[in-house]
């Protein structure tokens, strides 16, 4: 049940947030100080911001409603948060700057990699 609510939690952040950067990529400049020099720039601040996020976001949502795919979609989301989260992290420590949008980012990517791993752990330790 634990695993079902925080994919519940975590579609519900991802799937607006994406669906919102491709309807208005603009607001990435001052949000998260990123912006395009060209319209190939938005499109891929579309696909980027906007897709990826929602594509997250709906699979998120699919593990909550689905359970019987909840493990496998726990484990993408770790790898997949694990991956934003750590080159997030080395961006920021290799440019000596923290901004809030980059801190709360790194929180949140970070934070469901764990508890993602984690709830995933529980689900094979269930199994077994």
């Amino acid at each position: 049940m634990a695993a079902r609510i925080f994919l519940a939690i975590f579609g519900l952040f991802s799937l607006p947030y994406g669906l919102y950067c491709f309807l208005q990529p603009g607001f990435l400049a001052d949000f998260a100080g990123v912006g395009s020099l060209s319209t190939t720039g938005t499109i891929e601040l579309q696909a980027m911001y906007g897709g990826l996020q929602a594509g997250f976001g709906a699979l998120a949502l699919f593990g909550a409603l689905r359970p019987a795919y909840a493990p496998t979609i726990l484990l993408a989301i770790a790898f997949q948060c694990a991956g934003l989260g750590s080159f997030r992290l080395m961006g920021a420590l290799g440019a000596s700057e923290f901004s809030a949008y980059t801190t709360q980012g790194i929180a949140f990517e970070l934070g469901s990699t764990l508890i993602a791993f984690f709830l995933w752990q529980a689900h094979r330790r269930s199994d077994a």
